[in-house]
């Protein structure tokens, strides 16, 4: 009984899913369009201004106006004032050993 309820269940879902398949497949086709931009234009006036800026020259060489500093200065900086640039570090967490059982 059982067996002949899950077949019928099973008919009945491939056919509404033939009809509705059929349905969708009936209606008349729509027709398809791409909707395009616009064409650019120019801003009025735009000939006598320049595109864009002219772009810097970059080397890609360190500037040497600036030395480099340690991030930590030595004792001898630090006893005449200098400030450390980064905080101290944390302390490092160490647990106990993992007991094998």
């Amino acid at each position: 009984m059982d067996v002949l309820l899950a077949g019928a269940m099973v008919v009945a879902g491939l056919a509404i899913s033939g009809l509705s398949v059929a349905r969708l497949n009936a209606g008349k086709p729509h027709p398809q369009m791409a909707q395009a931009t616009q064409p650019l234009q120019s801003t009025p006036g735009a000939e006598a201004k320049p595109s864009a800026p002219a772009e810097q020259a970059t080397t890609g060489a360190r500037p040497t106006g600036v030395p480099p500093e340690p991030a930590r200065p030595d004792a001898d900086a630090q006893k005449a004032g200098a400030q450390p640039a980064l905080p101290p570090a944390p302390a490092e967490k160490s647990a106990a050993p993992i007991k094998d059982r």
